[in-house]
């Protein structure tokens, strides 16, 4: 085992002293004699979440198969133990060396959640290194981000040194080999931050300048660089099966949010739901090998011990393949007792089938999204998913024996109505019938059905980027009137705090003004805001007010078509015309078709793969 920074004493005072210690199966482990290139890859949250994000073991994976660079992993520590290294001027480190991080080249930040924003401040000072990007020295790490909130990254630009926009796996060498050979002929990390501009897809934001009109929207942003380029182009890998995949997942010694194995079946996305980021900026689909894929399953179970695979994607029906890879798998893993978990599955005849297999002994619940309440508003949605579909679903579920029923929607969805809202307890109430529909003898158990509602966060790079956001009286209105709505004899009704939303819908389409708001937000003492223990809403008030920023300027103000976003310098191969494009098709309640029914020239076929160039 390595040496380790926190004694004793401090790790058996903190809760799960595991989070801190490192040294877990499959942990790489490097000679720092030997090392060129030093890179912490920090998950902005506690370990267990961290632990549990794909995109984190494959980067992980990926760098720290250069010799020259070693790649290890921090996390924000728990309330406890961020307590202690305050109290007694500790520096936070790194797991797999325990060093503290003030001492490497790098360190990169996977955003996955604008909540999340004030950790990464808190990781920065608990490490001793200046906040702002202005204020850091050439002793300091080299500090970049990336994910999916980096396709708007001007609320953290005033932190972050360096922004990358993309797949990582596209560039990253690239980036590392430059930075190799620029530190060993004695380049500043100054200098460095000037070479980024020469590569596609990295964003610097010091070389670039924004001003604003009188009511506040952008005027212009504008490079200050003569070798800034006008815009950032995503970075994507075209052929994913090229891509190698991590064959020895790090085993944590502690239970994680999903503690399993887990085999990504493609990326991107076909179906084009016109609230949904991540379906936008990670387009064409890309599928990956069968028959890679197969042997991947086995690999990944061989060398972790775990009795659970995850089969991913944002939407794993459309994988071609899924029902030759699924009953391979049950076939093959069966006699060694591991699970299958297919999340974001469609019900269907052969989801129900693939469930009853791996789901025979504990049926456990189904879910169903359905977003909005009636079909019209799924259609201004492009939800892709008709009541019919639903109610049958429910029926074959109940038919096959499972009597539980989850069913997610948001509430505040562009032109919504009261009638919409209504639908949703209705939609809940015909599925309830549906149960009773059957045969007194087949409802041998209490039927559950469990409606949950979220509110909508507009964001940028979808068709919804225009519209305003719900305030929040309006919000908890829809909210009341719901809950009065539902029929509560047979369906529980669970609902997400509004507050949370606002100030997301505030970051997810923030430009530089709003780092005021986060820098003011730490210093107020804000952190873990995604978790609600630690949520305090009165102390961003507070810094909304000492930032002197209008909340509702972010949220529920309506965009003109030709408004400047703070994001419109970033290219993600999707035009902003075919976003309109489907912005004025809500309006108009018309459904666009998936990629693979007809294509809506959305502008991706200029790549040149994925689902664009299919059969």
């Amino acid at each position: 085992m390595n040496k380790l920074n926190l004694t004793d004493d401090i790790l058996l005072s903190v809760e799960k002293p595991a989070r801190y210690i490192g040294n877990e199966v499959n942990m790489i482990e490097k000679d720092i004699a030997n090392i060129d290139i030093r890179f912490a890859l920090c998950f902005p949250d506690v370990y267990e979440i961290g632990m549990s994000h794909l995109g984190l073991q494959i980067l992980y994976d990926f760098l720290n198969k250069r010799e020259d660079t070693y790649v290890e992993r921090v996390f924000s520590p728990w309330v406890d133990l961020d307590k202690i290294l305050r109290e007694k001027n500790h520096p936070l480190f790194a797991l797999e060396s325990q060093d503290p991080l003030k001492g490497f080249d790098f360190l990169g930040f996977t955003l996955q959640y604008e909540m999340s924003y004030t950790n990464i401040l808190n990781i920065l000072d608990l490490s001793h290194i200046p906040l702002y990007s202005k204020d850091r020295s050439e002793e300091d790490p080299i500090i970049c981000a990336g994910g999916p909130c980096a396709y708007n990254p001007e609320p953290l630009a005033e932190f972050i040194d360096f922004f990358y926009i993309g797949e990582g796996e596209e560039a990253l060498n690239d980036l590392l080999d430059q930075y190799k050979a620029h530190k060993n002929n004695g380049g500043t990390k100054a200098e460095f931050l000037e070479k980024l501009l020469d590569i596609e897809g990295v964003y610097v934001p010091k070389f670039y300048d924004v001003s604003y009109h009188e009511d506040g929207t952008i005027k212009a942003f504008i490079p200050n660089h003569q070798n800034a380029k006008s815009k950032i182009k995503k970075r994507i890998v075209i052929d994913v099966n090229e891509l190698p995949f991590p064959q020895k997942p790090i085993v944590p010694y502690i239970q994680t949010v999903h503690d399993r194995v887990v085999l990504e079946l493609f990326r991107g996305c076909i179906r084009g739901c016109r609230f949904c980021q991540a379906g936008m900026i990670y387009r064409p689909l890309r599928e990956k090998n069968v028959e890679d894929l197969k042997n991947q399953a086995k690999t990944l179970i061989r060398n972790t011990g775990h009795d659970e695979i995850s089969l991913v994607s944002l939407s794993s029906n459309d994988y071609s393949e899924l029902k030759d890879l699924t009953y391979y798998l049950i076939d093959e893993l069966d006699e060694e007792g591991v699970n299958i978990s297919l999340p974001s599955l469609r019900i269907d005849e052969f989801s129900l089938d693939v469930m009853s297999k791996v789901q025979d002994v504990r049926k456990s619940s189904l879910t169903f999204a359905p977003e909005a309440g009636t079909q019209r508003l799924r259609d201004v949605i492009n939800k892709g998913i008709t009541e019919e579909d639903i109610i049958k679903g429910s029926s074959d579920a109940f038919s096959g024996g499972w009597n539980r029923v989850k069913l997610y929607f948001m509430l505040g969805l562009p032109t919504e109505t009261l009638e919409d809202v209504e639908g949703i307890a209705t939609l809940g109430q015909d599925i309830v019938e549906e149960y009773y529909k059957m045969p007194k003898e087949k409802r041998t158990q209490r039927l559950q059905i469990i409606i949950s509602t979220s509110f909508f966060v507009p964001k940028p790079f979808t068709p919804f980027q225009w519209f305003p956001q719900d305030d929040y009286e309006t919000f908890m209105e829809k909210q009341s009137f719901l809950n009065k709505k539902i029929n509560k004899k047979n369906i529980k009704y669970n609902s997400h705090d509004a507050k949370t939303s606002r100030l997301e819908g505030v970051i997810a389409r923030g430009d530089r003004k709003v780092s005021k708001v986060l820098y003011e937000a730490f210093k107020q003492g804000c952190k873990f805001d995604s978790w609600s223990e630690h949520f305090e809403y009165s102390k961003w008030e507070k810094a909304f007010e000492l930032a002197d920023v209008d909340m509702n300027f972010y949220t529920t103000r309506a965009r003109d078509k030709d408004e400047i976003f703070p994001w419109d310098f970033i290219d993600t191969e999707v035009s902003k015309d075919f976003l309109y494009r489907e912005y004025t098709r809500a309006l108009e309640s018309k459904v666009t078709p998936n990629c693979r029914l007809g294509c809506a020239n959305c502008g991706l076929k200029e790549l040149g793969g994925g689902v664009c160039y299919e059969g």
